[in-house]
């Protein structure tokens, strides 16, 4: 079977290789991919900028059909429609393996950096990571469980109350999930992106988002302070991984606000005011992937309408053409880039 792996560390090194089929083990799934999406992470991974144990088959976000249970595997059944979590491995006796947060564990493994991912027509998961779709999530969506997850968990960890203002900074796929899971929450949500982000603006206005701000062209602070008489915004997350935004963000919020930071920073040595964290007892919360439990939320959110994920995904190619898919992500042209098998 054809696969996109990252061979080599550095820019690049990003290849079309014909690999074995995978044979599935004791207690793990293989699955038939469907769509897989291509995550901020595959692009910093393309760019040298995020190592993965190479060589590798990229692919994180996908969606698929079982089509073969190994030994001791009686939760699903060849044909079934599922999705499944990054995890891979975990060492299952540390104390973030025992409270459920397996993302934090030192010694996990992920499918797409440490493991053969999604980027090709099979993959193996572990069964105790597999989800099956509801009725109403359709492949596509379902291969965009894994972002939307990443934003519950964020959301999740801070407090919204009906009504609260909050600020979404990024309009890209994470920071439009992000919105829509606040929205779920009750909140009244403004998203923020630049002038070249104007597709992904409009498309959150398409989504139901309250507010759509260009931030070039607008007072963003202004806009927050109408809203709220000028006490500040609830809650700010930080979804772009721009030094700028993040200290935007903090700026944005009123005393006692909640911070998250959700993207990814280019260079993690960033200079943050904490003056102003101190001045005005602004609790900072950091969020890191995803958990199990965070999975079938998600999933319910597409199935009850609450999230449009379908909404989002503007290009499809097969995995043979990354090079267009990476430019129409780099371009500002594309929102979500979905990505099928090569025969």
């Amino acid at each position: 079977m054809k696969a996109l792996v990252k061979t080599a560390h550095g820019f690049g090194n990003l290849k079309i290789q014909d690999k074995e089929e995978p044979q599935v083990g004791i207690g793990q799934v293989k699955i038939e991919v469907k769509y897989a999406g291509i995550c901020g992470s595959d692009i910093h991974t393309y760019e040298g900028n995020y190592k993965v144990g190479v060589p590798v088959t990229l692919g994180h976000e996908f969606s698929g059909e079982v089509v073969e249970v190994g030994e001791n595997v009686t939760e699903f059944k060849p044909g079934d429609r599922v999705t499944s979590e990054t995890t891979f491995y975990i060492c299952g006796e540390c104390n973030y393996c025992q409270s459920g947060d397996y993302n934090l564990c030192n010694y996990r493994k992920g499918l797409g950096t440490q493991q053969d991912g999604g980027f090709a027509k099979y993959l193996i998961a572990r069964k105790e990571s597999v989800h099956k779709l509801p009725e109403n999530v359709d492949y596509q969506s379902a291969a965009m469980t894994e972002p939307l997850a990443c934003t519950h968990h964020a959301v999740a960890k801070t407090e919204i109350d009906e009504g609260d203002i909050v600020v979404v900074i990024g309009p890209g796929p994470i920071g439009l999930f992000t919105a829509q899971v606040a929205k779920s929450r009750g909140a009244k949500v403004l998203i923020t992106g630049l002038t070249n982000d104007k597709v992904r603006l409009e498309k959150a206005k398409e989504l139901g988002i309250d507010y759509a701000v260009n931030a070039q062209e607008e007072d963003i602070k202004e806009i927050v302070n109408e809203l709220t008489d000028g006490y500040g915004a609830d809650v700010v997350f930080e979804c772009s991984g721009a030094v700028p935004a993040a200290r935007q963000g903090l700026d944005l919020l009123r005393k006692k606000g909640q911070y998250g930071q959700v993207g990814l920073f280019a260079d993690p040595q960033v200079q943050f005011d904490l003056e102003k964290i101190i001045q005005k007892e602004i609790r900072v919360v950091g969020s890191r992937s995803q958990k199990s439990t965070d999975w079938e939320p998600s999933l319910a959110l597409m199935n009850d309408g609450r999230v449009n994920a379908k909404a989002m995904v503007t290009h499809e190619f097969d995995i043979t053409q990354w090079d267009e898919a990476y430019q129409v992500i780099k371009s500002g042209e594309a929102i979500k880039v979905l990505l099928t098998p090569a025969e």
